[in-house]
């Protein structure tokens, strides 16, 4: 799986522990959109750039981080199409995907330590929509939502 991954500074440390473990552990081909070091960086360049790859077809899903999580996952759901979740448990990262078809999986490097972030993404890319009707409605209603807005 081609996985786009993206950081501010604040994500930086973590992004690279990760970027690590998806080539290792995953068999993940890791497509990095930055940041590429630590200096002081805006998240919204980075969701974008995740998004961009997901959207684009560079990538299969995408991984965000900055110091929250909070406003990476505000600016990647600017993007028609991105469904972005924050995710600090295992179950949201799977449900967010089941349920919600959740493509970005965004994480907090100043929440959550490595280790949750290794299961975290593990989780979010086991995951598979279910095409269950209620599922497949609700993400209708919010792909609606999203052009009545553009």
């Amino acid at each position: 799986m081609r996985i786009a991954l993206g950081s501010d500074h604040a994500g930086f440390a973590l992004k690279q522990q990760l970027a690590a473990h998806l080539l290792e552990r995953e068999a993940c081909t890791v497509v990095d959109v930055g940041a590429y070091d630590a200096a002081s960086s805006d998240y919204p360049d980075y969701a974008e750039a995740v998004g961009r790859a997901v959207l684009e077809g560079r990538a299969e899903r995408g991984i965000l981080i900055c110091g929250s999580g909070v406003g990476a996952a505000i600016a990647a759901n600017k993007l028609p199409g991105i469904r972005a979740g924050l995710c600090h448990d295992t179950w949201s990262a799977h449900q967010g995907v089941e349920h919600d078809e959740m493509n970005v999986i965004v994480l907090g490097a100043r929440i959550i330590g490595s280790e949750l972030a290794r299961d975290l993404v593990k989780t979010f890319l086991a995951a598979n929509f279910t095409n269950e009707e209620r599922h497949v409605r609700r993400i209708a209603k919010v792909k609606k939502i999203e052009a009545a807005g553009r």
